[in-house]
């Protein structure tokens, strides 16, 4: 696993999910922790039982201020930043185009690309000496489904920012990758489930990974094992990428 004694890394949407699994996973691994969420009593919560090296804040991704602000009290806190995670999402509205709100659909837009690209703005700066930034990704980005099409253009687009950022910042020490988990038991799942809309909706919950494993895959993607997928996606469904990371044998 990565050498993380000392670093700092700042995950969004880390209230729940694969979010608060990746923070207690750093947590264990020796990082400097930063929980952002809209909830701060939530990450408060995680923060406290992680210990002393993890910092709560109260974090809307859709609003660019009050992510730099987290990015700034980060810093501020621990002395620099080395990692950011890019996970805050949503995938509501659900529902065929002609029938959803373009007003929800922009939303999707503002926390799930544009949420994105005001972290990694926000962090650059901060990272002069190198930094890993990961984004969690979909398999949605390269299929189209019924009903998800707010969802789907989004992890498209941040596919794309991905490739983009790697190809104008490895040369200055960014790590880019885009983790794609496939379907973890978490309550996005179980919204999807109650639409009853596309097959996803009609998985068995045993189908499911636990978000226990996408956190670990944050971890090793941050190590020089992962290198051969920069500025690309590692996509957590495939058995071959499993057994690198060590989740099955």
């Amino acid at each position: 696993m990565a050498d993380l004694n000392g670093k700092t890394v700042l995950i969004t949407g880390a209230s729940r999910g694969i979010g608060e699994a990746a923070a207690r996973e750093f947590g264990a691994q020796g990082a400097n922790v930063v929980l952002a969420a809209r909830s701060l009593d939530a990450v408060s919560a995680i923060a406290d039982e992680i210990g002393d090296k993890a910092q709560a804040l109260a974090c809307d991704v859709s609003d660019r201020n009050s992510v730099e602000a987290a990015v700034a009290q980060a810093v501020a806190r621990f002395g620099g930043l080395d990692i950011l995670i890019n996970n805050a999402g949503i995938l509501a509205p659900i529902g065929h185009i002609g029938d959803t709100d373009p007003d929800d659909w922009g939303h999707v837009i503002d926390v799930n690309i544009k949420g994105v690209l005001y972290g990694i703005h926000a962090a650059l700066p901060h990272m002069s000496k190198g930094g890993t930034i990961i984004t969690i990704g979909s398999g949605a980005a390269s299929s189209a489904l019924e009903g998800w099409s707010a969802y789907c253009t989004s992890k498209a687009a941040v596919h794309h920012l991905n490739a983009c950022l790697d190809r104008e910042y490895r040369s200055r020490g960014i790590r880019a990758l885009v983790l794609s988990p496939g379907t973890v038991a978490t309550q996005m799942q179980r919204d999807i489930k109650a639409s009853g809309m596309n097959p996803v909706a009609a998985m068995d919950w045993s189908d499911h990974i636990p978000p226990e494993w996408p956190a670990r895959a944050l971890v090793w993607m941050c190590t020089r094992a992962a290198n051969d997928f920069l500025g690309g996606v590692v996509a957590l469904r495939e058995d071959p990428i499993r057994r690198r990371i060590g989740l099955i044998k």
